[in-house]
């Protein structure tokens, strides 16, 4: 079964995406196509909006799927005359909550994904420009700044991880790799013994491993099977060694591998 799935909002559409897909995923035996419509935010817009949902209403002979956070009741209630199921993901929320709090919400666009606490941003923005900078050992200056440095063998996920830690939670994140030469002596790499407390390793499964290294070079001794099941063997062998903690990210969204970091190495989340 194939549905299509709408998320619309009067801003950037994330809040509309993450918690979309989130109920989405609960329908593993559908196939959703998934199409984010941002910056919906006057009466002309809405109804072009209503227009494309009508229509694939029609090309797919089902209703689509519409998440919204649109905070205007007049673009809302235009948009909600689609010929869809639609889903106001702020009236769901906010009404109740108002009910509770006693007190009128303020229905302002944009106050979830905005630059408007110029502390948080700026710290946001730097937290992404650390891990940038120290990303698999391309720098080992400032690593006592550092909440976590992820290590692990070449392409097993510690760059986009550190990055979503940044990006996200304002995780000032490095990452390091090991490497053959790191093996031959199982110790850790010298840059990183000051800081062995702040680090923590990812694995990853051999075929998995093999299978990514053979997009980026194929035929090559870095990817062959072998070389990949000796790396994750000895990287392991020596996270056991030196007491470090690891994950195996196989099979774990970067999603997944960010929140279970923060939770295990007691790191400080901050929500933008």
């Amino acid at each position: 079964m194939r549905r299509t799935a709408f998320f619309v909002s009067d801003r950037t559409g994330i809040t509309a995406e993450m918690l979309g897909h989130s109920l989405l995923t609960q329908f593993e035996t559908v196939k959703f196509t998934e199409r984010t419509l941002p910056y919906v935010d006057t009466i002309e817009k809405a109804r072009a909006v209503v227009e494309q949902i009508n229509r694939t209403a029609e090309q797919d002979g089902a209703r689509p799927l519409v998440f919204t956070t649109l905070v205007n009741p007049d673009i809302n209630r235009i948009v909600s005359q689609a010929n869809a199921l639609v889903l106001d993901c702020m009236e769901v929320f906010i009404t109740p909550m108002e009910q509770e709090l006693g007190v009128r919400s303020s229905h302002t666009v944009g106050r979830s994904h905005s630059a408007r606490d110029v502390v948080d941003y700026h710290r946001r923005i730097e937290a992404v420009n650390f891990a940038l900078a120290h990303d698999d050992g391309l720098s080992t200056r400032e690593l006592n700044q550092a909440d976590v440095v992820l290590i692990g063998v070449s392409r097993s996920g510690k760059t986009p991880t550190t990055l979503y830690l940044a990006l996200q939670f304002g995780i000032w994140a490095a990452n390091y790799p090991l490497t053959p030469e790191d093996f031959g002596s199982m110790r850790l790499p010298p840059p990183l013994v000051p800081y062995r407390s702040k680090l923590y390793g990812l694995t990853i499964n051999p075929e998995r491993l093999h299978l990514i290294r053979s997009e980026r070079r194929p035929g090559s001794k870095y990817a062959d099977l072998a070389n990949c099941e000796f790396e994750v063997r000895e990287a392991e062998a020596l996270m056991r060694q030196e007491g470090i903690p690891y994950i195996d990210a196989t099979s774990m969204s970067v999603e997944e591998m960010a929140t279970t970091i923060l939770h295990q190495a007691n790191l400080t989340r901050h929500i933008y």
